[in-house]
């Protein structure tokens, strides 16, 4: 009986390790009710500034803007661009060629 008792305890306790592992969908997610915009409209904000595809996605407090950006890394014609979204206004606040190696 001892043994069903710890086996179950520790199913339990690696099941809850597993779920707060996952608690966010994407770095800086527990900004997301300072935003204005959503998470999908910064995206496609952003791939109209640099078409191709998102590699990357945060949501950060950085100087500039409004202070709360959306960044992604967007792969596209054989480069990496970092793309900035003002999270309040959804201007963009960058657009440039990824300079950290790629």
């Amino acid at each position: 009986m001892s043994k069903r008792i710890l086996l179950a305890l520790s199913t339990t306790a690696i099941i809850l390790a597993s779920q707060s592992a996952f608690a966010f969908d994407y770095p800086g997610m527990q900004y997301e009710h300072d935003a204005k915009i959503t998470m999908h409209q910064a995206q496609l904000l952003a791939l109209k500034a640099y078409p191709g595809t998102i590699v990357e996605e945060k949501l950060k407090y950085k100087l500039g803007g409004s202070g709360l950006r959306y960044s992604f890394d967007i792969v596209g014609h054989h480069m990496t661009h970092d793309v900035a979204v003002d999270a309040k206004t959804g201007k963009i606040l960058k657009n440039t060629r990824d300079t950290d190696g790629n």
